[in-house]
């Protein structure tokens, strides 16, 4: 199994659950405060919302969902043998759940993901330490570290 993932900023995220709810024909997966995600089967597509400000910027960032580890393993040798530069996080708590994934940077600085999730979690992100941290964020400038999912 494999799927594509679009995470979306966007103002109001009730508002946005009712649309894509009604695009897609298939209510979320998970909602948590500010965050929503569907996994929708046809087409097969993980769609993401981040609720607040999208700042005129709607896409927060791409992914691929694999089944596992092993395949972001394997996504992880295949994109160092292309040349791209890649950032590995492991067992990372990240939009409520915990995730392995490798993120990797588009020509025009668009973050995408290769990622598993592992488990689900009660928190948005939890930073190294157990605090939390800037999660998904909406700015495109923001280091990998305070983006995820």
């Amino acid at each position: 199994m494999a799927r594509v993932q679009l995470a979306l900023n966007v103002t109001d995220l009730e508002e946005a659950i009712t649309f894509y709810t009604a695009l897609f024909g298939t209510p979320p997966a998970k909602v948590r405060p500010g965050y929503a995600n569907f996994a929708i089967a046809d087409p097969p597509l993980k769609l993401v919302l981040f609720g607040g400000s999208n700042d005129g910027v709607s896409i927060n960032h791409l992914g691929v969902e694999v089944a596992s580890s092993a395949d972001v393993a394997a996504a992880v040798a295949r994109l160092d043998g292309e040349g791209l530069e890649t950032t590995i996080e492991e067992e990372t708590t990240c939009c409520y759940a915990v995730q392995d994934k490798v993120w990797v940077f588009g020509p025009d600085a668009e973050r995408w993901e290769v990622y598993t999730v592992l488990a689900d979690a009660t928190d948005l992100k939890v930073a190294a330490g157990g605090e939390g941290a800037g999660c998904c964020s909406n700015s495109a400038a923001a280091p990998v570290s305070t983006q995820c999912c």
